[in-house]
């Protein structure tokens, strides 16, 4: 029995090790190509555990995993021409997703590398393309969605030639060279300066047809107020002549007493005008006596003129 352990173990080992190269695990993120002296016996697309031919056997199997998940691949600083002439700095990724592994094990040899490589000459070229066939503002417009998509569908059919799938192509930055930008800063001042000219001046010609207008409607309404006033003021004076014939008709020595009393106050007020006149002038029969009959004159000097004056 002592002899026959050693050789126990061993027969053991050997099966453990049959049994350990036989068996292969697939996850969730992964395919599996088994191949047979490099022909494809089978893929393994669901997770889980799996057997193979033990290594050592005649025509025994190997397994090449796959990535079984979305990946991405950037294309960064490159420079394209729009129809314009001028220049674009472009990034760019593509997201994808390897969907027959056996089309790609057969094409590329499972290598993501090699994958990439063709799929970035067909995107560079696909970038190119659609933006030579725009103008200088289509890519920071709302046509940049659609841009990105028919560089998706013109990538898609070299990508299913490999066994791709392409779900997304995506524009991350589109800036304008140096010397482009200097060039379109100016050019949009030059704009913006023709446009502020443009709007100023329509607001001139807005203000001055305002103002004309304002001006017609003031000369109308300050027309219409002096007519209005010319017409009341006669209404007024007409009414007033009346008042005062009718007063005359009743009383025409208080009407002469009250007209020589607005005389008096309009002429003796201070004015600073001095009037020389006689003190027996009809001017100042009221001041004798509230009848009109003047007051007998106070006796002169011989040397002195027969006169009074008056502020």
């Amino acid at each position: 029995m002592g002899n026959r352990l050693p050789l126990i173990l061993g027969l053991l080992a050997v099966v453990a090790f049959i049994v350990w190269s036989s068996i292969f695990v697939v996850n969730e993120r992964q395919q599996a190509i088994v191949t047979r002296f490099g022909e494809i016996q089978d893929v393994k697309t669901e997770p889980g555990l799996y057997f193979k031919l033990p290594f050592g056997f005649v025509d025994a199997d190997t397994v090449q995993y796959i990535e079984d998940r979305a990946l991405r691949f950037d294309l960064e600083n490159m420079r394209v021409q729009v129809s314009g002439g001028k220049f674009y700095e472009v990034d760019a990724f593509v997201l994808y997703k390897i969907t027959n592994a056996r089309l790609f094990r057969q094409t590329v040899s499972g290598d993501l590398a090699s994958a990439e490589s063709r799929l970035r000459t067909r995107l560079n070229s696909a970038l190119r393309t659609v933006y030579g066939l725009r103008g200088f503002e289509a890519a920071l417009s709302e046509e940049r969605t659609s841009m990105m998509r028919e560089v998706r569908d013109q990538l898609r059919p070299e990508a299913e030639a490999l066994g791709l799938r392409i779900d997304d192509v995506r524009i991350r930055r589109t800036d304008l060279t140096q010397e482009v930008s200097q060039q379109t800063f100016e050019r949009m001042k030059a704009e913006r300066l023709a446009e502020a000219e443009l709007i100023r001046a329509r607001g001139n010609e807005a203000a001055q047809r305002i103002r004309a207008i304002a001006d017609r409607q003031v000369v109308e309404i300050v027309s219409e107020a002096t007519r209005d006033s010319e017409i009341i003021r006669g209404e007024g004076d007409g009414e007033r002549n009346r008042i005062f014939a009718e007063a005359f008709q009743r009383d025409p020595e208080f009407f002469e007493f009250y007209r020589s009393m607005n005389a008096y106050a309009e002429a003796l007020s201070d004015s600073g005008t001095t009037m020389v006149l006689s003190p027996t002038s009809e001017f100042f029969r009221y001041f004798g006596s509230a009848k009109g009959a003047n007051a007998p004159a106070p006796a002169a000097p011989a040397n002195a003129a027969p006169a009074a004056a008056a502020n």
